[in-house]
């Protein structure tokens, strides 16, 4: 999705202060508009609205959600200053002043940068005029490029404490297109992120309405890919996110979890110590730079060829590093003592450092003990659902209660967690760290055994071992020439990609990811099924016009090939069509294309190092957008993992 520009300024012709006809409408198609479009923004002005209703209410909405604002400041029009105005007073970005010839400059901007055009005749000056959009693009460039820390509006550098209103709070109720849309994406994201499809998200993180969308929708998909433990991926959203807003503290903490995750220990602490710095007071915060030091510190003496004595004794000699992930969660405790998750790892960590041959205080595990019973207690009843409000209180009993009490609440605990594989894990995490340093065996046993049973009961995520990505030409029509892939190839090609997957190893733990047309996809499909690869289909379009796209267009027999694949148990129930998961592609979105990154995306949301992408290609441009050259170019892009069988060489 393109960003998008709003542009502030006179409509028609005007006269400036001495007396002379300035024709505003030939400044904005000539100059301004065709100068944002070549910077990659699509461009409104507020007389450009087809719809009936109130110009006001589309202004506002404009300025409140806009990527970038450009206002002419040529003559003193009130409506211009009006609009800058509610602009530098909802965002502190964003925002190009410009103006053709004017005898003197405005005090309330005076310092600020102009940049000038320059007329002949009340219109643009031919003989400049290319001059004048080069550096109206260059500008709209640098301004959406330029660092989020860099702030524009007069309004927010000379107020410093003044905070930017959440712009999605201040939506009009007054529906529009842009409420529309927002509206049907923002439903489409919460699907997605429900069924955790993190391909879907990615996807529809590149067609968000507005650029403030992009870095919501990159949170998201960063969640969901860290929730799903792909971390090395997870980061690069993260990192996307910052490039737009560097300030954006969702982000800067999720990518220090990623840090810290991938063993990236020092870099993990330097985020954290930022944010430490700038949250002062921030429970989150702080038991982040916990969980790091505390990450750090397991990864010191855990070994997997050892014994729990041994690893015992290797934590004893760790001492130093585990008092450092004691103080900034005991820190975000005090901070908050309703925040249960730091108060019961602040307690953990204690009682742990007791067990290995410390000396904590025991007045301050005696108060984090009252301290955790009743911010979990709390906290359940606030919401009876919450699992790490009952698993917090579960672990408090394990800390210090009796076996029976144990087994009672552990088996509360999962029963609230209702079937969430991943939240069961990561208590599972937890209790396998108290069973390798031997704490309270006995419970901690009986704890785990529960854990498990239900783990046992619940459906784990999907996690092939390999995914195969594939694209490749359909068959060739009559008579193309030159001949791409022939009819008489097709044998070749079947061995060649059974081949290709027999050398990758291809067996029923893996994974297949194309689109089903006839030709190369559903030659690959049946040479999984063979294998019993699972295969899932996505497709650009709904199945019935895919089908008459894609497939029987080479002839009915490809469409009964078509459909005893689809029936066969290894094809994934459902064929998945970008309509009904994403909606209908934005305007100037290819559907071809979008569904290649569509595969792609999916493909990597299992993790990068498992993505292997076949190809039956000639090397050549497709005959039109979204074909195998265009996944070739995206997948070496992203992991330059290529099995390519040539179609020149069949």
């Amino acid at each position: 999705m393109k960003p998008h520009a709003f542009v502030a300024m006179p409509f028609g012709v005007k006269k400036d202060g001495q007396g002379a006809e300035i024709d505003f409408n030939r400044v904005y198609t000539e100059l301004i508009k065709p100068a944002l479009e070549a910077a990659g923004l699509d461009v409104f002005r507020a007389d450009e609205e087809e719809r009936a209703g109130d110009i006001r209410t589309d202004m506002f909405q404009e300025l409140l959600i806009a990527d970038l604002v450009v206002a002419d400041l040529t003559l003193d029009n009130p409506n211009v200053w009006y609009e800058l105005g509610v602009r530098h007073a909802l965002r502190a970005r964003g925002v190009v002043l410009v103006q053709g010839p004017r005898p003197s400059q405005p005090f309330d901007i005076y310092t600020d940068r102009k940049l000038p055009y320059r007329l002949k005749d009340g219109a643009p000056d031919p003989t400049t005029l290319d001059a004048d959009r080069n550096a109206l693009t260059a500008m709209a460039r640098a301004t959406l490029g330029a660092s989020n820390a860099r702030v524009v509006s007069p309004v927010y550098s000379l107020l410093k404490h003044l905070r930017e209103p959440q712009w999605r709070d201040l939506l009009l109720a007054q529906r529009n297109e842009f409420s529309v849309t927002y509206e049907a994406w923002k439903s489409r994201m919460e699907v997605a992120r429900q069924k955790n499809h993190v391909g879907d998200i990615l996807v529809l993180a590149d067609e968000t309405p507005t650029q403030a969308l992009w870095i919501e929708a990159r949170r998201a998909a960063g969640n969901c890919l860290i929730k799903l433990r792909h971390f090395d991926f997870a980061l690069e959203q993260f990192d996307a996110a910052l490039a737009l807003d560097a300030d954006d503290k969702s982000s800067r903490e999720k990518k220090a979890v990623c840090l810290g995750r991938l063993g990236r220990y020092e870099e993990a602490r330097e985020w954290t110590r930022r944010l430490t710095e700038d949250y002062t007071n921030d429970p989150e915060v702080w038991a982040l730079a916990g969980r790091v030091e505390k990450d750090n510190w397991v990864q010191r003496w855990r070994r997997s060829d050892c014994t729990p004595a041994q690893m015992r004794a290797a934590a004893a000699t760790e001492q130093a590093s585990l008092e450092e992930a004691i103080e900034p969660y005991h820190k975000a405790f005090i901070a908050d003592p309703s925040h249960f998750y730091s108060g019961i790892n602040s307690l953990t960590l204690h009682l742990l450092l007791q067990h290995i041959g410390g000396q904590p205080d025991q007045a301050v595990i005696d108060n984090l003990i009252g301290g955790v019973l009743w911010a979990s207690l709390t906290a359940q009843k606030r919401d009876k659902k919450d699992y790490w409000a009952r698993a917090s209180y579960a672990e408090l009993c394990l800390l210090v209660n009796p076996k029976d009490a144990v087994i009672r609440e552990y088996r509360t605990a999962v029963a609230a967690a209702n079937r969430d594989w991943f939240a069961l894990d990561s208590s599972r995490q937890t209790l396998e760290l108290l069973r390798d340093l031997e704490f309270r065996s006995e419970e901690t046993t009986a704890a785990l055994a529960i854990i498990d049973a239900e783990i046992q009961r619940v459906t784990p995520p999907s996690a092939p071992r390999q995914v195969f990505l594939f694209s490749g030409h359909m068959i060739d029509g009559p008579g193309r020439q030159p001949p791409r892939f022939p009819a008489e190839k097709e044998s070749i090609a079947a061995q060649k990609i059974a081949e290709a997957l027999d050398k990758l190893g291809a067996c029923p733990d893996d994974l297949a990811l194309t689109q089903g047309a006839c030709g190369g996809d559903l030659i690959f499909s049946e040479v999984c099924q063979q294998r019993e690869v699972k295969v899932q289909w996505l497709q650009p379009f709904d199945e019935p016009e895919f089908i008459e796209r894609s497939v029987v267009c080479r002839g009915e027999a490809w469409r009964h090939r078509y459909l005893k694949a689809k029936a066969a148990r290894t094809i994934t129930p459902g064929v998945r069509t970008a309509p009904a998961e994403l909606g209908l592609p934005p305007k100037g979105v290819d559907p071809y294309e979008r569904c290649n990154l569509w595969l792609l995306y999916t493909a990597l949301s299992y993790g990068i190092s498992k993505v292997q992408f076949v190809c039956l290609w000639d090397g050549g441009g497709g005959d039109g957008p979204g074909g195998t050259a265009h996944m070739y170019q995206e997948v070496k892009r992203r992991t330059g993992q290529v099995v390519w069988i040539d179609s020149r060489s069949l």
